[in-house]
């Protein structure tokens, strides 16, 4: 598969010469974006080495003060697409080497923004200084998000916090790389020939200008945490609304250890950690038409006993009774009673196939079932990092033994951000090599199956859930 970039200069060079300009520009504003990122991973390595005082003038030297070094800092394929790439930083298993690399400069941290801007910013939202509006305020940020920087702080009344400042100007650096998604996104007809690139470009362009808005990121987390409070495993960091506005958002500070050191754990702990995410992922879709679009792993904190907090809500989306329908028909057919006709009539209605294809039902369905392999028979089974390197092949490998299928496929709105579960999901299960009885933990949360709990966390769920009821 060639590298995006490399399609995006073929597409340049069929377009009109009105356009010429403007692809010329954007080109420099993706080897500028590269530039910016080997530097400020260049920086990190030097720091680790650095005496104090050196550490405190490399700091100085990267980090952002003012508004204009935001959007120049986050612009040039910082904003939007680091978003983007971090969506495609952990599917890197089933990528060529070159478009890795090329992922690679979409994945990397904005530097940090200066104390003095940090300072102004949550002047200008909370109504004083961070050393006023909290007892204690921790100037170094503990992570840094593709719109903004997290900082711990302690309440006057003694509360640990996590206060999620946005950087100011991000919005600007959002919009132009938003004035270019049409071009990103139309390379991949290349990929796809029968692909409408418009609804992906729509989709993603409304949930990135949401994410903007941390007041509906702090209402999506409410309704996430307010759905799954007291759960025995999965834990929702509930929002302090006094400290939240459109720019800061403010939670509760949450224990636990990053993505990387379960990877050490055993393979029992690494199990029920998945089947944690597992079934928030599926719950919350069939339970709560919510689907939280972001599952990389660091959006995770983790505890012994498979206890997961769920971090970031910017990017949730909210499906319809009839689009859960449409989901719900399209399992049906191709899971719990399988039908390549019927199926394939389905997906045609939903819009993810061209009606009258050249192509025989049984191809269309052989195709699809990869993306239900492990839900399609009871029994314990592994998702390994192979598996989840197929499904990106098999997702985007027009050339392959289902290039007859793949150039009739189309991805309508309502199936953009629910891929997160086939390219995400596995991905995830796949570095932890998840071992669990995928089929039957799948029927406990499909609404239409709704069958008894089959796991030791299964059953403790059923008892809050029966508590909730009650």
């Amino acid at each position: 598969m060639a590298t995006l970039w490399a399609l995006l200069e073929r597409r340049s060079r069929g377009r009109a010469l009105r356009r010429q300009s403007r692809l010329s520009r954007n080109v420099t504003l993706m080897r500028l974006g590269g530039t910016t990122a080997s530097a400020y991973a260049w920086y990190r390595a030097k720091r680790i080495f650095a005496a104090a005082e050196r550490k405190e003038e490399l700091d100085r030297t990267f980090e952002i003060r003012t508004t204009e070094g935001v959007v120049e800092a986050l612009g040039n394929l910082k904003g939007a697409f680091m978003k983007i790439g971090q969506m495609a930083s952990y599917l890197d298993q089933g990528l060529p080497p070159h478009v890795r690399d090329a992922l690679a400069q979409l994945q990397a941290s904005a530097p940090p923004m200066s104390k003095e801007l940090v300072d102004a910013t949550i002047a200008a939202e909370l109504g004083g200084l961070p050393t006023e509006v909290f007892a204690t305020w921790d100037d170094t940020p503990i992570a840094a998000a593709s719109i903004g920087q997290v900082h711990r702080a302690i309440t006057h009344d003694g509360q640990a916090v996590a206060v999620k400042v946005q950087y100011p100007g991000v919005d600007k650096a959002i919009a132009n790389d938003l004035a270019n998604a049409d071009m990103v996104f139309g390379a991949m007809s290349y990929l796809f020939p029968g692909l409408d690139p418009v609804p992906i470009v729509t989709e993603l362009q409304e949930r990135l200008v949401e994410e903007l808005d941390y007041r509906l990121e702090a209402e999506n987390q409410r309704r996430f945490a307010d759905y799954y409070r007291g759960h025995p495993t999965i834990i929702i960091p509930e929002v302090l609304e006094e400290f939240s506005t459109n720019h800061v958002l403010t939670t509760e500070l949450s224990a636990g250890v990053r993505f990387d050191e379960v990877l050490t754990w055993p393979s029992s702990e690494r199990d029920l950690a998945a089947e944690t995410i597992y079934r928030f992922a599926f719950g919350s879709l069939y339970r709560l038409g919510l689907f939280n679009g972001d599952p990389h792993p660091g959006n995770y904190l983790f505890e012994p006993g498979g206890k997961v907090t769920f971090l970031d809500f910017g990017l949730v989306k909210v499906f319809t009774p009839e689009e859960l329908g449409g989901f719900e028909a399209l399992i049906l057919a191709i899971v719990v009673n399988p039908d390549p006709p019927k199926f394939r009539g389905i997906i045609e209605n939903l819009g993810l196939l061209t009606p009258n294809a050249p192509i025989s039902d049984d191809e269309v369905f052989d195709y699809f079932n990869h993306f239900y392999e492990f839900v399609r028979h009871a029994g314990r089974a592994t998702i390994t990092s192979e598996y989840a390197a197929q499904t990106v092949r098999h997702m985007f490998n027009a050339k392959g033994p289902y290039e007859a299928v793949m150039a009739h496929i189309n991805v309508p709105t309502a199936f953009v951000i629910i891929q997160r579960i086939n390219l995400g999901l596995y991905a995830i299960f796949g570095q932890l090599e998840a071992t669990a009885d995928w089929r039957r933990i799948t029927e406990e949360l499909w609404t239409f199956t709704n069958a008894a709990p089959s796991t030791p966390m299964g059953e403790a769920a059923a008892k809050w859930a029966a508590a909730k009821r009650n």
